[in-house]
């Protein structure tokens, strides 16, 4: 199986979209998926308020959980953290016109203009992009 299709598969569950992105790649970055699932659950729909995609934010725990040099190195690795999800926030931005929930779900025309499926598989491409090259 795909991450994607592991991906959409969380999804068609309940998992929300930070939630689908984030499980994925849980053995990837050495977490639990219970304990990643728990922490990803309030950054779905949103961040809960239709702020930042829940997918895209989903990508961002996984760039954090791979370039963190954790407690150890506090505070020397995260302008290169933030460089990097930067840099991810503007090709997912490429992609799909946006990195805003409220405006992916076009809540203004009452339709979807790119759909939650489409951002959960364009993080997980990003996301297999950046352990690629990381």
């Amino acid at each position: 199986m795909t991450k994607k299709e592991l991906a959409m598969e969380y999804h068609k569950k309940g998992y929300n979209c930070a939630q689908a992105v984030a499980c994925a790649f849980c053995k990837e970055v050495g977490i639990g998926e219970e304990e990643i699932y728990k922490i990803a659950e309030g950054f779905g729909f949103g961040m809960g308020r239709m702020d930042t995609c829940g997918a895209l934010s989903g990508l961002f725990m996984i760039i954090g959980m791979k370039n963190s040099g954790g407690i150890e190195f506090a505070g020397k690795t995260k302008a290169d953290t933030y460089k990097k999800t930067k840099e991810y926030a503007k090709k997912f931005h490429e992609i799909n016109g946006s990195v805003y929930c409220r405006e992916l779900k076009g809540t203004d025309a009452q339709k979807d203009i790119v759909p939650c499926d489409k951002c959960i598989c364009d993080a997980v491409e990003l996301a297999e992009q950046f352990l690629k090259e990381n």
